[in-house]
């Protein structure tokens, strides 16, 4: 894939995910054209301070509720990635329907504006609460996939592609427990849920380089799904603040003790490569031979953080707590 030769937008694009996305389009890629595509004028402002003013970018003010102004933004794109959403676990219990409004009917914005710009290939940003869902949060996520797998089938012989990719907690972004657990430690006091849980964790910059790497090998269809570490809470609470008293406040509601990123269910559409797993779509337009070079899963398996063969070691965990360590990767990118 020549990315010389590509047009690319970001829904989203002023998150904490958009921005590590755009500096590495910038640094290593030099697409040929590269738009921001975000509702808030501050933050567009305050990006472009911060030194994202490349000849290449363009500030798309714009709503994914809004079919019409995503059409004019898709004109002459060549790929997209959607990562806008809304992601806080509370406000999407407390407004329902603007979640559903943004991450359901907003992807299918997107969705029907790609199709009839003739985008060629798409990749939705997806999250471990997709899978099995216990919150509203994962419940649109779970939606918003099937929608951008089943997409394939309306964008028919066009050339148009999409395809999910599916990861879990990211260090550095917006609602990360670390900052907490920072604040925490000035009071000598750290809350924990259940000793007990557990969580996948990777970095911006892994999420952004995998999200690359769906991108130049999607066929359109698939979830894709890295292999990355995991860490227990009360490891990452020692590693913050060494010494701090802890307290365990319980289990939150929408709250999972520990996280899945492949269902028993789903792993029988399932392969594997070493640095990803590939959930295949179970629909008759999909071709078996996509992925013939990947490896079939065992019978029961399972992809959950308790489970997982790769822990981050304390030190580990030491590096991404420190000033910039985001684009620190604990494992190979």
């Amino acid at each position: 894939m020549n990315w010389t030769e590509q047009v690319v937008l970001v829904t989203g694009g002023t998150g904490s995910f958009g921005k590590k996305f755009v500096e590495i389009m910038l640094r290593e890629y030099h697409p040929k054209r590269l738009v921001i595509f975000s509702r808030d004028e501050l933050k567009q402002h305050d990006m472009r301070a911060s030194g994202f003013d490349d000849a290449s970018l363009r500030y798309f003010i714009g709503d994914v509720r809004d079919p019409g102004r995503l059409q004019r933004a898709l004109g002459g794109v060549t790929v997209v990635v959607h990562a806008a959403a809304l992601k806080q676990v509370p406000a999407c219990e407390y407004n329902p329907f603007e979640a559903i409004q943004t991450n359901i009917m907003g992807g299918r914005n997107v969705i029907d504006a790609a199709i009839d710009q003739g985008v060629q290939r798409i990749v939705a940003l997806s999250t471990d609460k997709a899978v099995n869902p216990i919150n509203l949060y994962g419940a649109t996520k779970l939606c918003a996939e099937k929608m951008f797998v089943q997409a394939n089938a309306y964008a028919g012989a066009q050339e148009t592609r999409f395809s999910c990719a599916r990861y879990g907690n990211v260090v550095g972004s917006r609602g990360s427990v670390i900052p907490v657990f920072l604040e925490q430690r000035k009071r000598g006091r750290i809350t924990i849920t259940d000793p007990r849980m557990t969580r996948f964790w990777l970095t911006l910059e892994q999420g952004a380089r995998f999200v690359v790497r769906a991108i130049e090998q999607m066929h359109g269809g698939e979830i894709f799904v890295p292999k990355i570490p995991s860490m227990r809470l009360v490891d990452l609470a020692e590693a913050v603040a060494p010494g701090c008293a802890v307290e365990y406040i319980g289990i939150r509601p929408g709250e999972k003790l520990h996280e899945v990123l492949l269902s028993e269910d789903e792993a029988r559409d399932t392969v594997e490569l070493d640095e990803m797993y590939i959930i295949q779509p179970s629909h008759p337009w999909w071709k078996k031979g996509n992925w013939v070079q990947a490896r079939e899963l065992p019978q029961g398996f399972r992809y959950t953080s308790d489970r997982n063969e790769q822990w981050l070691t304390n030190e580990q965990l030491q590096e991404l707590i420190e000033p910039g360590a985001a684009a620190k990767s604990p494992v190979p990118a």
